[in-house]
């Protein structure tokens, strides 16, 4: 018969790929966790992980128990929870992840009135330059720039934002401000590290810089994997970069530029795990930030300036 820590101990390890990783969020010696795992293997008679400098990957065996062991995980989370009545309980902890700007500009502020109405609920806020991974347990919401497809998640379109080309007033005065896009091999451009960019929604100057329109090579004077990086550096006169509008026309000294060419719109999306969200707590969040951000949309779309706050 499997030993149930053993299962959670496989599967820390399967999510984390990394042994110290697990080790960290199971709470013991990575020594330990290397001999528990080790043990487990021998008790089936099974090789579950391929072990390298990489970290540890799943077997084709490892593959077979992941599934039965996150079906048993989710049945013992949800016998937990109901045993606990915590399901129908307005407390306990939510972890949400959002993209970086999204979180630190627009939804860390409105989680203000969240929090008030609240107070018996901890909210987790994970506002980071990548995508946080719902299937490693690393948050019970996520809001994204891709719509996420792996199976056993509720996915819903959250709502629609603009950017556009920005620069400072100071950068204009110095440089000009340029009326076409083939001017744009003429300026310094602020954008994401090519092989860094952790979503291909976020390549946005690409086709703006096609040589057969700029004429030349683009000049980047600084790149960076954070949007609020970018947008410091804009602030301060280095070059033109495309920012989120509910970023930009929040400052009185950024310049909208080549509107006429440069309109691009995207999307973000709210996901969670099926057992995450029948939770009463996790369910209150996903209805507020919908609400929250619909009364926001005109800010989203660079038609407003300041954000709306909803009554706490």
């Amino acid at each position: 018969m499997l030993d149930w820590q053993d299962i959670q101990i496989f599967l820390e390890v399967a999510r984390s790929q990394r042994l110290t990783d697990a080790a960290r969020r199971l709470g013991v010696d990575h020594s330990t966790l290397s001999r528990r795992t080790r043990r487990f293997e021998h008790k089936l008679n099974t090789q579950l992980f391929e072990r390298s400098t990489h970290g540890y990957h799943l077997t084709e065996a490892g593959h077979q128990l992941l599934a039965h062991a996150e079906e048993m995980a989710r049945h013992a989370f949800e016998a937990g929870e109901n045993l606990a009545d915590k399901n129908r309980q307005l407390s306990g902890q939510i972890r949400l992840g959002v993209t970086e700007g999204l979180g630190t500009w627009v939804i860390a502020p409105l989680l203000s009135a969240f929090c008030e109405r609240h107070p018996g609920i901890t909210l987790d806020l994970l506002a980071l330059p990548r995508v946080v991974n719902l299937s490693r347990h690393e948050a019970d919401l996520a809001i994204t720039v891709e719509r996420p497809t792996s199976q056993g998640l509720v996915t819903s379109r959250l709502c629609d934002y603009r950017l556009r080309l920005y620069a400072s007033q100071a950068y204009l005065a110095r440089h000009g401000r340029p009326t076409r896009l083939a001017e744009l091999g003429n300026h310094r451009l602020i954008g994401y590290v090519d092989d860094l960019i952790f979503s291909e929604q976020l390549s946005y100057l690409d086709p703006l810089l096609d040589p057969a329109i700029i004429g030349s090579a683009p000049h980047f004077s600084i790149r960076s994997t954070s949007v609020t990086t970018q947008y410091a550096a804009t602030l301060q006169g280095a070059g033109l970069a495309v920012l989120p509008c509910f970023m930009a026309e929040t400052s009185e000294t950024l310049c909208s530029v080549l509107n006429n060419g440069v309109q691009i719109v995207r999307q973000f999306w709210i996901t969670a795990r099926q057992e995450q969200r029948r939770l009463a707590r996790v369910r209150l969040l996903w209805h507020f930030l919908r609400e929250a951000l619909e009364a926001n949309q005109r800010l989203l779309m660079g038609e407003a300036r300041e954000l709306v706050i909803p009554e706490a």
